[in-house]
């Protein structure tokens, strides 16, 4: 099942909302801000990201730029933290399933999420 971490108010979110809905392909979305992430759901994001902190983390977001943290030197533990205080630091949005892990929306790397007949099929057309 796919899961949709978003934001109200974000074109990228709404794009990824309306690209999964014009495919009809089932998902869980998760607003980041009504309903607190869990240390889990945070986790399986670092450890599903390639580049760790690089890939979700935002640091040109607003919090960010206002807090004095050096993300790099804090224990996962204290990030975790961080981030649950602080959602608005994360990439949005955040969509994955058991094999794949996108942040941002990207209208060629989102097709990676469509089942393997539908894209040969969209291929063909």
């Amino acid at each position: 099942m796919i899961r949709l971490y978003t934001s109200p108010g974000s074109q990228s979110c709404r794009k990824a909302r309306n690209w999964l809905n014009q495919h009809k392909m089932s998902y869980i979305e998760k607003n980041i801000f009504s309903s607190q992430l869990q240390e889990d759901e945070l986790r399986e994001f670092l450890e599903r990201s390639e580049n760790g902190t690089d890939d979700i983390v935002s640091k040109r977001s607003k919090v960010f730029k206002s807090v004095d943290v050096d993300i790099d030197h804090m224990s996962v533990q204290e990030l975790i933290r961080f981030i649950q205080e602080n959602p608005s630091v994360l990439k949005r949005p955040i969509i994955m399933d058991e094999k794949r892990f996108l942040v941002g929306y990207n209208d060629e790397e989102i097709r990676a999420f469509m089942p393997k007949a539908m894209r040969q099929a969209k291929m063909k057309a």
